[in-house]
């Protein structure tokens, strides 16, 4: 199979045939090199696909599928609560939580957010080249950023995971493992005691303490997917 993937989001079939964007045209003729009848993997929720290049025209790559390589599988719904953080260690703790498989990211913003703005469409990019390169299928979603409050008061159906510096509790249990895991790791100067209390409040929540340090926000989303995912896996 080709090591070479890129994502595509319409329908895949055997023998269609179509187009590729401008950026992933100049990416296969201009960095990898590739040349007509030269194949590459295109992909989606709907599986993967080995694709042969059938034209390069004005810089623009026609395609053929030629055969289905991978089907999609069913992934567990794990989502990131989060409040944003500066760009280079967000862009980091996007393509780490891509990798490790978080479905939907939800960034909030608490009384301690610095960072209450996101550039969406940048982030679908980072998105989608993170799983082109960790072999993944399934691009996340990035949701409106929204405040804590309306976050715990629309999505009441969650096994909820805090990340809680202030517990010394070290195991999580799921109690309705069919129900979506969320992780909810705090901003830098970490949640007031007002957003504590309503956090702990939630019907299905477990404070658990990752570390006996203070993570920086990026290394706690790191390590509490990583206990996430051990405990699934």
């Amino acid at each position: 199979m080709s090591n070479i993937r890129l994502f595509y989001p319409e329908s895949l079939s055997k023998n269609l045939s179509g187009k590729l964007n401008k950026d992933q045209s100049k990416y296969l003729n201009s960095v990898m090199r590739l040349k007509i009848n030269d194949n590459f993997s295109l992909f989606n929720k709907g599986g993967e696909w080995n694709t042969k290049i059938i034209s390069i025209n004005k810089g623009i790559v026609e395609f053929q599928v030629q055969n289905q390589l991978r089907q999609s599988n069913k992934e567990r719904e794990i989502w990131l609560v989060f409040a944003p953080i500066k760009s280079n260690y967000f862009n980091f703790m996007l393509q780490k939580a891509t990798e490790i498989g978080v479905t939907k990211f939800f960034p909030i913003t608490t009384e301690r957010t610095i960072v209450r703005k996101i550039n969406e469409e940048r982030v679908k990019k980072i998105l989608i080249e993170s799983c082109e390169q960790c072999n993944r299928l399934t691009v996340p979603s990035i949701q409106k950023i929204q405040e804590l409050e309306k976050f715990l008061e629309d999505n009441k159906i969650i096994n909820l995971i805090f990340g809680d510096l202030n517990t010394d509790n070290r195991k999580i249990e799921l109690k309705d493992p069919s129900k979506p895991i969320a992780i909810l790791i705090g901003p830098e100067g970490d949640f007031s005691e007002n957003e504590r209390a309503k956090i702990l409040e939630f019907n299905d929540v477990q404070s658990i303490k990752l570390n006996d340090n203070i993570l920086r926000s990026e290394t706690a989303v790191i390590s509490s997917l990583s206990i996430i995912n051990y405990l699934i896996n």
